[in-house]
C-alpha cells in the first residue's frame, strides 16, 4: 500500500483544515489507518485512527472534540478533519497503515510522506 498525504497549509488559530491521506491498491480497504503528527523537536505522536470498517479509536486527549477521522472506502481515501486549530497543532502530519488500529507507531507498516500544517496565532 501506498499512502499520499495532502491538505495541509497555513491556518490562523480557530480556523479549519482537512486532510487527505489517498492510497493506492486494492487492498486499502483490509487496513486500519492512523494519523501521527511530530512537531519540531518533538517526538512523533499519536493523534487518530480507524478501522477498516469505521471504527474510531478514541484520539488523543488533545484533539478530542476538534478532530474527527473518517473514510471512504471506495475512494480509497481516510480523511482528518480539523477544527478549532491551535498554534499548538503545528506539526508535521503522518498518514500510516497497519492491520488494526494502534496508537503505537511501530505497529504501523506503510506511511505516507506527510504533510505540513501550520496555525498561526
Amino acid at each position: 500500500v501506498q499512502l499520499q498525504a495532502s491538505g495541509g497549509g497555513l491556518v490562523q488559530a480557530g480556523g479549519s483544515l482537512r486532510l487527505s491521506c489517498a492510497a493506492s491498491g486494492r487492498t486499502f480497504s483490509s487496513y486500519a489507518v492512523g494519523w501521527f503528527r511530530q512537531a519540531p523537536g518533538k517526538e512523533r505522536e499519536f493523534v487518530a485512527a480507524i478501522s477498516r470498517s469505521g471504527g474510531v479509536t478514541s484520539p488523543t486527549e488533545s484533539v478530542k472534540g476538534r478532530f474527527t477521522i473518517s473514510r471512504d472506502n471506495a475512494k480509497n481515501t481516510v480523511y482528518l478533519q480539523m477544527s478549532s486549530l491551535k498554534p499548538e497543532d503545528t506539526a508535521i502530519y503522518y498518514c500510516a497503515a497497519a492491520p488494526s488500529p494502534s496508537r503505537n507507531s511501530w505497529d504501523y507498516n506503510y506511511w505516507g510522506q506527510g504533510t505540513q500544517v501550520t496555525v498561526s496565532s
